[in-house]
Parts: structure tokens; C-alpha cells; sequence
């Protein structure tokens, strides 16, 4: 092969990737006469059966690491366990022994009953070293499916702040609204509401605080903009 770089391997700008050969080389790259760099901090995939190696960069994604709570979306259901996008360059495992402690042998049709694709999950990442995908659980208490809500994808280095200084943001959010937020430390929120239209003027607010955030005095603003959306 044609590459400097391994499968899953992180590279910043203007790290030598390959050269023109055999393997495809595409994504977030330029080309100095016949060899590829980099152009971002960011993630190789190596496709060796299509000859295929793509640099996806990681600003703006999230990085598992292990005992954050996530919130993934079914991707894949297969015969032991499940695929699980986690607003990453990588995709999570959920192994069936992770979802239940009791001794299993179902078939796909059955695990699809009890998640299928498009379905929303509170997990936690029980493992990842950066040479595999990440494996998260949701046996604890309070982790599972998530059946319903709205899904908001913010940076991820922004949930600190939807969150505030020991709840304070998130409280502050949950009780002018009537609403419940399920946040991810990988940039996902869940909003669940009664009233769709709180639940809406929820929504509208982390995305607020996602474009935000940088700005002083962000928790006076909120609260006047929540006010100013329910005609106080």
C-alpha cells in the first residue's frame, strides 16, 4: 500500500499521508507533486477492500472517552449487538450482554424489537483505546432508550454551558419551561416536553447557547429571551 498512515491512526495538518498509487486517497488532503498531507487534525479510514483511505477531520466531533454518558442513535442492528452513532469519527458497539444481564439467545428480529435503527439511547462508554471502535452499556439505572423528544446537536465543547455552574443553566432552563433536557457529553440533547411549544422555545434556546456561549452575561440573556418567547 501506498500509505504512511494506519486505519483509525490521527494525523494533524501537514502530516504526510501517502502518495499516489494503489489506494485512493480522499477527504481533507493536499497534494505536494506525488505525495498527500493532511489539511486538518483529523482521523484516517482505510478502506482495503475498495482501496479507499479518507481523512475525516475531528474539530467539531466528539472523542468517547470512557465513563462519559452519550447519547447515540441505532445505526445498525445486528446479530449480537448493535452499531451506535455517537456524533463521532467512530461508531459505538452496544453488545447485547450490555443491555441486559439476564443470558440471551435471540435472533436480529428480536433485538430489532428491542432496539431498531433510528432509535435514540442514553449510554455510557465503557471502553475505547483509540485502536477500536468505543463499547457503551446501558444496563445502569437511568440509561436506555430515549422514547421521545426532540434532538439537538450542539459542539460538543459547549455542553459544559447548556449544563452551568453546578446545574445551574440546565435547572434554570427546565423549570421556566416545564421541560426535561437529556444531555450527552458528546453534543446531544434531548428535550421532552408537554407542550410542544415550550418544548420548541427549549430547542431554540440551546441553540442559543450553542452560538453563544463566548458571549458575558449568558444566563441573564436566556432568561429574558425565554421570557420574550412566552410573552412575559
Amino acid at each position: 500500500m501506498n500509505l504512511y498512515v494506519k486505519d483509525r491512526q490521527i494525523v494533524v495538518p501537514g502530516e504526510p499521508v501517502g502518495e499516489a498509487g494503489k489506494v485512493s486517497i480522499e477527504g481533507h488532503v493536499y497534494r505536494v507533486n506525488k505525495k498527500f498531507f493532511s489539511k486538518v487534525l483529523g482521523v484516517v479510514y482505510v478502506d482495503e477492500e475498495r482501496k479507499v483511505a479518507r481523512i475525516i477531520p475531528l474539530k467539531g466531533k466528539y472523542i468517547p472517552v470512557e465513563g462519559h454518558k452519550v447519547i447515540g442513535k441505532i445505526v445498525e442492528v445486528g446479530f449480537t449487538n448493535w452499531v451506535v452513532d455517537i456524533n463521532s469519527p467512530y461508531t459505538a458497539v452496544l453488545p447485547v450482554s450490555e443491555v441486559t444481564s439476564k443470558p440471551v439467545n435471540i435472533s436480529r428480529n428480536e433485538l430489532a424489537r428491542i432496539l431498531d435503527e433510528g432509535d435514540l439511547i442514553l449510554a455510557k462508554i465503557v471502553s475505547f483505546d483509540f485502536t477500536k471502535d468505543p463499547v457503551v452499556s446501558i444496563r445502569e439505572s437511568k440509561l436506555g432508550k430515549i422514547p421521545r423528544g426532540s434532538l439537538v446537536e450542539i459542539s460538543p465543547q459547549k455542553v459544559a454551558r447548556i449544563i452551568g455552574k453546578k446545574g445551574s443553566m440546565i435547572s434554570m432552563i427546565e423549570e421556566m419551561l416545564g421541560v426535561q433536557l437529556i444531555v450527552g457529553q458528546n453534543g446531544r440533547v434531548v428535550v421532552v416536553g408537554s407542550d410542544p411549544l415550550k418544548e420548541e422555545i427549549a430547542v431554540l434556546v440551546i441553540k442559543k447557547i450553542d452560538a453563544e456561549a463566548h458571549i458575558s452575561g449568558l444566563t441573564d440573556r436566556i432568561k429574558e429571551f425565554i421570557k420574550e418567547r412566552l410573552g412575559e
